[in-house]
């Protein structure tokens, strides 16, 4: 069910499950607020780097009773994956900041001079960062109250060669857990296990360990165990791969060949249920 939407800003939804499992959409907006817009270099660079299709390829987890947590807004107005300190979550490689500045194969996004200043920074963090933490927060609390354990399950995507990045072609499943600090090892067994009975490749805080979601709000110790599942882009839709053009990206969405990826995703998120529900 959807919970009561007056306090929510219309670009948050937050649909409300009693299974102790919260699924976070931090990455599939594409809304980019006029104000912004036009000092951007283009509307196609500013979405190019979107998690393409994530919420439709989950769009069966309400189903199975957990609560999801959207913003509709583009990573490129605020990142709310990133550490609003401004610290960079892997110190010494390339990455995005909390309000970018560059698409991930470094192309600038903003004009000359119109980037966004410390202060408009801030205004942005306290405009559409806190809510989204805040949404989070409040339901892991909520659903505490009635489980023992509950698993936050971060969303992403991303194109599957991007040399800024990363060195070859990035596996299908890149499960992070903040090298294991983020949730108990069981529920990492428990996903590992599903990605490994599949044709999909798989890897374990590989380059992506977890963003600033997974980082802050798992608290195994307290019952909330956070992981985060970055999926390589041609694991469920019809990928070019190596660079992109507006001509051919992002591709449409596919439901027949997105089906075995969403059949893989869907026994994940019930063994994230099962993983809440078993008494410890």
């Amino acid at each position: 069910m959807s919970m009561n939407t007056t306090a929510l800003p219309s670009w948050l939804t937050v649909t409300r499950g009693v299974a102790p499992l919260v699924v976070s959409l931090p990455h599939t907006g594409t809304d980019i607020p006029a104000e912004y817009e036009g000092r951007l270099v283009s509307p196609w660079l500013a979405r190019k780097d979107a998690d393409w299709w994530i919420e439709t390829l989950y769009d069966f987890a309400a189903g199975l009773g957990a609560t999801v947590v959207r913003t509709a807004i583009s990573r490129t107005v605020i990142d709310v994956n990133r550490d609003p300190s401004g610290q960079s979550l892997y110190p010494g490689q390339a990455t995005t900041e909390l309000c970018p500045t560059t698409t991930f194969d470094g192309e600038p996004l903003y004009k000359a001079g119109e980037a966004p200043d410390a202060q408009e920074i801030a205004a942005r963090r306290e405009r559409f960062f806190d809510p989204y933490h805040a949404a989070l927060a409040g339901e892991v609390a909520r659903l505490r109250q009635d489980h023992g354990k509950v698993v936050l399950y971060d969303c992403h995507s991303i194109r599957s060669v991007i040399p800024r990045l990363f060195d070859g072609t990035l596996p299908n499943f890149n499960i992070g857990t903040n090298s294991g600090a983020s949730c108990d090892p069981t529920l990492t067994e428990m996903v590992t296990a599903v990605c490994a009975d599949t044709r999909f490749s798989h890897v374990i805080n590989g380059r992506f360990k977890g963003g600033w979601i997974t980082r802050h709000n798992g608290r195994p110790a307290e019952g909330v165990h956070a992981i985060q599942m970055e999926l390589a882009c041609r694991g469920y839709m019809h990928e070019p791969m190596g660079p992109v053009s507006e001509g051919d990206w992002p591709a449409p969405y596919d439901e027949a060949y997105a089906a075995p990826m969403r059949a893989a995703l869907t026994r994940i998120l019930e063994a994230c249920i099962g993983f809440a529900t078993t008494k410890a």
